[in-house]
């Protein structure tokens, strides 16, 4: 019986509650959500945001190490890409129910919210940073 998988049981996850490894040699690993982001693989994580706080609104976020996708898969938000030379405006990418934006690798960012949203974000979390907006 060469080529035969023992049989796992298949069972629903709680995307809101559960962080979702996606690792390099193919598995998949669904787990307890943590803020360590010195663990392997990419990670999948979804959220209900009900407010700024929510969504870190008053922090930039950047990811070192890869690139992201930001999904709003319910509501409508605001991502914003912080300028990369002083003078410049900030980006704002408007993404409502369905849509998806590509954040490049080592760009710093943050989303705000129109409305109370899920968002679900997928990136390669190892060195990402959070650092507080100041007010221009």
């Amino acid at each position: 019986m060469a080529g035969m998988h023992p049989i796992q049981t298949v069972t629903p996850i709680d995307l809101f509650a559960s962080s979702i490894r996606l690792h390099q040699g193919g598995e998949i690993h669904a787990g307890k959500r943590s803020t360590d982001s010195g663990q392997d693989g990419w990670q999948l994580t979804a959220f209900h945001a009900k407010t700024g706080a929510d969504v870190h609104a008053d922090h930039w976020e950047v990811h070192p190490e890869a690139e992201e996708v930001v999904s709003c898969l319910i509501g409508k938000i605001r991502l914003y890409l912080r300028p990369e030379r002083p003078g410049q405006q900030e980006e704002e990418i408007r993404l409502t129910a369905g849509t998806a934006a590509i954040v490049p690798r080592g760009r710093w960012h943050r989303i705000e919210l129109d409305i109370p949203s899920n968002i679900m974000a997928v990136t390669l979390p190892r060195g990402s940073r959070l650092e507080k907006r100041t007010e221009a």
